[in-house]
């Protein structure tokens, strides 16, 4: 990591956790595990739960295990208790609005080839 990245996560906050925040949860916080994306999770003796990102701070690269412990939904984090998926359950994925990997539907102006509009007929007046 650079120095020019240091400098920045000492004040910012969106790509990653500030250096006050990493030693507040290093000393008031109990690591509980980390998920796929490199998150990881702590805990408090009060009872509180929270997450560091490894990167952009963005809620939904939360997955749905991890989503659960945060908010009390169940006591046991992931990593001592695995939840089990179903076969035809897809793999979590944080929300791609607003990226260039966003859904765009067939005829949106967004896509690289959008659809031709054969099927529209302009209305004129009679």
């Amino acid at each position: 990591m650079g120095i020019l990245n240091r400098m920045l996560q000492a004040v910012t906050w969106w790509n990653g956790a500030t250096l006050n925040t990493l030693l507040w949860s290093s000393r008031h916080g109990t690591k509980v595990g980390e998920d796929e994306a490199g998150n990881t999770y702590y805990s408090s003796k009060e009872g509180r739960r929270w997450v560091i990102f490894s990167g952009e701070a963005e809620a939904s690269r939360v997955t749905p295990e991890w989503h659960g412990w945060l908010h009390h939904t169940w006591d046991a984090p992931p990593t001592e208790r695995p939840i089990a998926h179903k076969s035809w359950e897809k793999p979590h994925l944080p929300n791609l609005t607003g990226t260039p990997a966003a859904y765009a539907p067939a005829g949106s102006i967004r896509r690289l080839q959008p659809a031709p509009k054969e099927d529209y007929e302009a209305w004129t007046p009679e």
